[in-house]
C-alpha cells in the first residue's frame, strides 16, 4: 500500500511540474510575443515618422520653389513698371508735341515769307524781332521736353526718318541723297515724333543710261580677263 502511494505521489509531483513547465513556457512565449509586438511597434513608429518627415522635406522644398518663383515675378513685374514709368514720363506729351509743331511750321513760314533785304517801316520790324523771340522761346521749350528737329539735308534718305515727296534730278549727287527739305521733321528723344517731308534726288535719264552702258562694259571686260585666266 504504501509503494502504491508513493507512486500516486511521484505521479502527482510529475503532474505538477509539468503544469508548472507549460505555464513558464506560456508565459516566456507571452512575454517574447509582447516584445516582439513592443518591436514591432517601435519599428512601425519609426517608419511613420521617416515617412512624415519626408513628407515635410518635399513640402519645404516646393514651398521654395514657390518662394523663388513669386519673388522673380515680382522683379519683373517691378522692372516693368520702372521701365512704364520711365517711357511716360518721356513719352507723355507725345500727342501734345505733335500738336505743337502745327504752329511752329506756321511761324516758320511766316518768317521766311518776309524779304529781310526790304526795308520796312518800324512797326514790321518791331514784329519781325517779336516772331523771331516767340520762335527763340517755342525752339527752347521744344527741346526742353526732348524735340529735337532732324537733320536732313545732304543726307542718304532713310525711309525711317524721311518722307519722299518727289524725286529731283541731280547728276553732282548720289542717287536716294536729300536735296530739298519741304516740312522739317522732329524726334522725341530717341522715338520719331514726325518723319521729315523730302525731296530726294535721282540721275537724269542719259547719266543713267551712261552708268549703265558702263557698267556693262566693265562686266564683259571682266568676264573677257576671267575667260583668258
Amino acid at each position: 500500500m504504501e509503494k502504491d502511494k508513493e507512486k500516486i505521489k511521484d505521479e502527482v509531483n510529475r503532474a505538477n511540474q509539468s503544469t508548472n513547465l507549460e505555464e513558464i513556457n506560456e508565459e516566456n512565449t507571452n512575454e517574447k510575443n509582447s516584445e516582439n509586438k513592443e518591436e514591432n511597434e517601435e519599428l512601425i513608429e519609426e517608419g511613420v515618422e521617416e515617412t512624415e518627415e519626408e513628407k515635410l522635406k518635399e513640402e519645404i522644398k516646393t514651398l521654395k520653389e514657390e518662394k523663388i518663383r513669386v519673388l522673380a515675378e515680382m522683379e519683373n513685374l517691378r522692372k516693368r513698371f520702372d521701365r512704364e514709368k520711365i517711357d511716360s514720363i518721356k513719352y507723355g506729351s507725345v500727342n501734345f508735341g505733335r500738336d505743337i509743331l502745327s504752329p511752329s511750321d506756321n511761324l516758320e513760314r511766316a518768317l521766311f515769307i518776309i524779304k529781310k533785304e526790304e526795308d520796312h517801316p518800324q512797326s514790321i520790324k518791331n514784329l519781325i524781332e517779336g516772331l523771331l523771340m516767340v520762335k527763340k522761346e517755342l525752339s527752347s521749350a521744344l527741346e526742353k521736353n526732348g524735340i529735337t528737329k532732324i537733320d536732313s539735308l545732304n543726307k542718304k534718305f532713310n525711309p525711317n526718318l524721311h518722307q519722299a515727296m518727289m524725286e529731283i534730278e541731280n547728276n553732282d549727287l548720289d542717287e536716294g541723297t536729300v536735296v530739298q527739305e519741304i516740312q522739317i521733321g522732329y524726334m522725341m528723344h530717341d522715338r520719331l515724333l514726325r518723319p521729315a517731308m523730302v525731296g530726294v534726288s535721282k540721275k537724269s535719264k542719259q547719266e543713267s543710261e551712261t552708268a549703265a552702258d558702263q557698267d556693262s562694259s566693265s562686266d564683259k571686260t571682266n568676264i573677257e580677263k576671267n575667260a583668258e585666266n
